[in-house]
């Protein structure tokens, strides 16, 4: 998404909001396995090592997606070089699937990384994020209809070689 006006909001959910939550929080790493064991996520067997790695990233912010005062998923937000923000990772608990959610909460995602501030002088240019086969069905749906468009497509052979190829416009 390069603008903001791209993105096309779902209606709201009442109650939905995002709440900003510090790196060292232990629901983190407890809340992506929960959301990624389902999918083959690697959150799901992160060891302890890995954790810190990935909780070390020190411009990367973590929003619980809170329904009331209930935890209903989790967005990673992370700005990058160049005016680029990456959401690392948007998902909601198993128990919050199929209930009307998850447009309203990648809306609100997708506006707090617009949201973000970029690590160079400037404005936010693009907002961006990965998807996979591993992702829940409906994941790339929901992502094309709030107005993210496909950039890149990758594949991986059995090998673990990868193969890219274009996707549309920047």
């Amino acid at each position: 998404m390069t603008s903001l006006d791209d993105l096309r909001p779902s209606p709201p959910v009442a109650g939905l909001r995002l709440e900003r939550v510090a790196a060292d929080s232990p629901l983190i790493p407890d809340v992506l396995a929960r959301i990624g064991a389902p999918h083959g996520w690697r959150s799901a067997s992160r060891t302890p090592p890995e954790w810190a790695e990935w909780l070390s990233h020190p411009w990367r912010q973590y929003w619980l997606i809170m329904e009331g005062a209930r935890v209903a998923g989790i967005t990673d937000i992370e700005p990058h070089p160049g005016g680029d923000v990456e959401i690392t990772t948007f998902g909601l608990l198993p128990e919050f699937v199929g209930k009307g959610l998850g447009g309203y909460a990648l809306t609100l995602a997708i506006a707090q990384a617009w949201r973000t501030e970029p690590l160079e002088a400037g404005a936010v240019r693009r907002v961006w994020l990965h998807t996979s086969t591993k992702d829940h069905p409906n994941a790339l749906p929901n992502y094309t209809r709030r107005g993210l468009r496909p950039y890149r497509t990758e594949t991986v052979s059995p090998d673990g070689s990868p193969g890219v190829s274009p996707g549309g416009p920047a």
